[in-house]
């Protein structure tokens, strides 16, 4: 069975979709204000010398400064799965941090909290690179 053949059953349901995505999910979306949906904060870490001992310092160092915050719905650190590695899989950070806010107004509220603002201090020498990927959630 070619990868074609197998995809065809999928198109009607894939084109349903899209009817009720334009018709009534778009005007879900537009009731929505920006202010009142979640926000997903992500970011990746590179660290410059990515020895264990240094992941699991940076690991640490994001759930002591980063969990507990106000308006908090959701927390997870850990370093990259290093058996995970598809040809899919992004494999060039060290930490993934992923939060999600109540909102917005709780998201910039943490932006500037002395314990982030801390861990920034802390832990910013360490870093070749950082990923920020904010995106609203549902």
């Amino acid at each position: 069975m070619s990868h074609n053949s197998r995809l065809r059953p999928l198109f009607p349901c894939a084109m349903v979709c899209v009817a009720l995505l334009t018709t009534v999910g778009f005007r879900i979306m537009a009731a929505d204000t920006p202010a009142s949906k979640p926000l997903v904060h992500n970011v990746y870490f590179s660290l410059k010398d990515p020895t264990t001992a240094n992941i699991a310092a940076l690991n640490a160092a994001c759930h002591k400064y980063l969990d507990g915050h106000e308006g908090l719905i959701c927390f997870g650190a850990g370093p990259l799965v290093e058996e995970l590695a598809r040809p899919v899989n992004q494999r060039d950070f060290h930490i993934a941090l992923c939060t999600v806010f109540k909102d917005k107004a709780a998201h910039d509220q943490y932006q500037t909290h002395p314990r982030h603002l801390q861990f920034i201090a802390e832990n910013k020498e360490t870093w070749a690179s950082v990923r920020v990927f904010d995106s609203w959630g549902k």
